[in-house]
């Protein structure tokens, strides 16, 4: 067997005769249904603060909860795939996911609800950086690109997807059907990858010769990132909502937020194995890929989430006019993915970030022209 060979061999994550492309097109689905989850109750809101009895403020902690447990899990994710295993791991999150969901969808009271979105974003938050790896052991490095750019379709669509999808289903069944449709995709998901996926044998020997040395788990440094990172979640989620720094409890999560940042820096430069290497954003490449990936997100989360609620609340869009607003942008996004995947072979990937940067602050820019007179396509555009 030559060498290339012996690689595949020892690096593959697909059995029998099923191909990588169906565990990337699992993954992806999976991962999907993650990031969805953080957009699709956007446009549900008011149906959830009326069936529930509480005001629509009360009801937007729905969208917080989820995100700031989707921040916190992911700074140690890396820790419990290497304990577990990546299949273990990255199942167990999603049928807790899948699990989370179905009781949300079910939920008799708000309470209840938050506590179920907290639980389905501590799952969800752990799949994503998972599915990454997963996706870079099935495939060589020469089909890396198409995998990850049907991975950024999940990823990117998934957001602008969502309130289109729950806007419909709020408006024509209920808002529990947001939560209840991930119940039967995870379960298929679940039963699919148990079967077909397998765990390189090179990160099994990595894995129990690193239980052998001692696993240790940075938890001061875990607590730290997660009290910064959840605190920041609050404080830019519900500042304007709550007069910002007028309100006592802004004042408090924004001085937690400082204090944990502070603490964070130099206890995570001195550890030997921090729970967050801050060290790789001094490096070139991983800090600008980190700046660029930081506002790409800031920027799709933002408009994803503002924007919905804009048009229903300033120019009475029904829930599912509002999610089809963002349809045209998802639908291109979709297709440039693929149309990315392909010539990043061929063009050099700063360009085309350049290139899609500059489009992105063009039409931020011309959002910043809104009044009172605008129709559908303006938006969507």
């Amino acid at each position: 067997m030559s060498a290339a060979a012996t690689s595949r061999a020892s690096a593959g994550t697909v059995s029998g005769a099923a191909t990588p492309w169906l565990l990337a097109v699992l993954v992806a689905l999976a991962t999907f249904m993650e990031v969805l989850d953080t957009t699709i109750a956007n446009v549900a809101l008011r149906y959830i603060a009326g069936g529930m009895g509480v005001s629509q403020d009360e009801a937007s902690w729905v969208v917080t909860t989820y995100l700031v447990a989707n921040a916190v899990i992911v700074t140690a994710s890396s820790f419990l795939a290497r304990l577990f295993g990546r299949k273990t791991f990255f199942l167990a999150c999603l049928g807790l996911f899948t699990l989370s969901s179905v009781f949300c969808g079910m939920a008799p009271n708000l309470q209840s609800l938050l506590l179920f979105r907290v639980l389905q974003g501590f799952a969800g938050g752990g799949m994503v950086p998972v599915a990454q790896s997963i996706l870079a052991d099935a495939f060589p490095p020469a089909k890396r690109p198409q995998a990850f750019a049907l991975f950024g379709v999940a990823v990117v669509v998934a957001p602008v997807v969502g309130p289109t999808l729950g806007g419909w289903l709020s408006d024509n069944y209920s808002w529990h059907w947001c939560f209840l449709i991930n119940g039967p995709v995870g379960l298929l998901a679940v039963a699919l990858i148990s079967l077909i996926l397998r765990e390189p044998a090179a990160a099994v020997e990595e894995r129990q010769r690193v239980k052998e040395q001692g696993l240790r788990f940075d938890l001061v440094g875990f607590v730290l990132v997660a009290s910064f990172l959840g605190a920041l979640e609050i404080v830019l989620d519900r500042g304007l909502i709550d007069d910002w720094f007028g309100s006592t409890f802004i004042v408090t999560f924004a001085v937690i937020c400082g204090i944990a940042f502070v603490l964070m820096i130099p206890w995570e430069i001195t550890r030997r194995a921090p729970a967050v290497d801050i060290r790789m954003l001094g490096t070139r490449q991983f800090g600008s890929c980190f700046a660029v990936m930081l506002a790409t997100g800031a920027i799709v989360y933002a408009t994803t989430q503002f924007l919905p609620q804009l048009v229903q609340e300033l120019f009475g869009y029904t829930a599912t006019w509002a999610g089809l607003m963002l349809s045209p942008g998802g639908l291109v996004t979709m297709v440039m993915m693929f149309v990315v995947g392909r010539l990043s072979g061929k063009v050099q990937p700063k360009y085309l970030i350049a290139t899609g940067a500059a489009l992105v602050a063009l039409s931020m820019h011309d959002l910043t022209n809104v009044y009172g007179n605008l129709d559908f396509w303006f938006f969507a555009d």
